[in-house]
């Protein structure tokens, strides 16, 4: 038996923690659903060991159609703007890693969506193969050795500007 986790996603404005996220995640994938079905299975068994608050279920819904395409490399057509993760087991330099890019975000005037990834098996499965790591909209821009403001400032400003 799979022990449940919990994955953090971003559910309208808010990162919440789900427990069984990803196992059933690996079930949706290996039974290849489609994209609705898909949706119907993982909001089944989100709601079986989390609490969803009443009104918030087209939010959980959508969010959790954008897990199952990340997760089966569908492109998202909903992912606008900067998305930032910054992968590690927690550490400090995790941390510092996150500080930095808020600290270059804030002086560029910029906003963005931050996510740390601590899971090993999701690190891995993105191609991450030293932490801390940084990716910027799927692109992975360091590993293992944290970069400076100065170069995370110059990927911020190539990304946006290549949209």
């Amino acid at each position: 038996m799979e022990a449940a986790t919990t994955r953090t996603i971003r559910i309208g404005n808010a990162n919440i923690g789900l427990i069984g996220l990803d196992i059933a995640l690996n079930k949706a994938a290996a039974q290849n659903m489609q994209e609705d079905q898909a949706v119907e299975f993982l909001y089944s068994a989100v709601c079986k060991k989390n609490y969803i608050p009443t009104g918030a279920e087209n939010k959980y819904r959508k969010a959790l159609r954008n897990e199952y395409r990340k997760h089966m490399n569908i492109d998202s057509q909903e992912t606008v703007g900067l998305v930032i993760r910054i992968f590690g087991t927690g550490c400090i330099s995790c941390d510092n890693l996150q500080a930095q890019v808020i600290e270059v975000l804030s002086h560029m005037n910029l906003a963005a969506d931050i996510e740390q990834i601590h899971d090993p098996d999701e690190i891995g499965r993105l191609g991450v193969l030293m932490t801390p790591a940084l990716m910027i909209n799927g692109k992975i821009k360091s590993g293992g050795k944290p970069p400076t403001l100065a170069q995370i400032e110059q990927w911020i400003k190539e990304t946006a500007q290549n949209g």
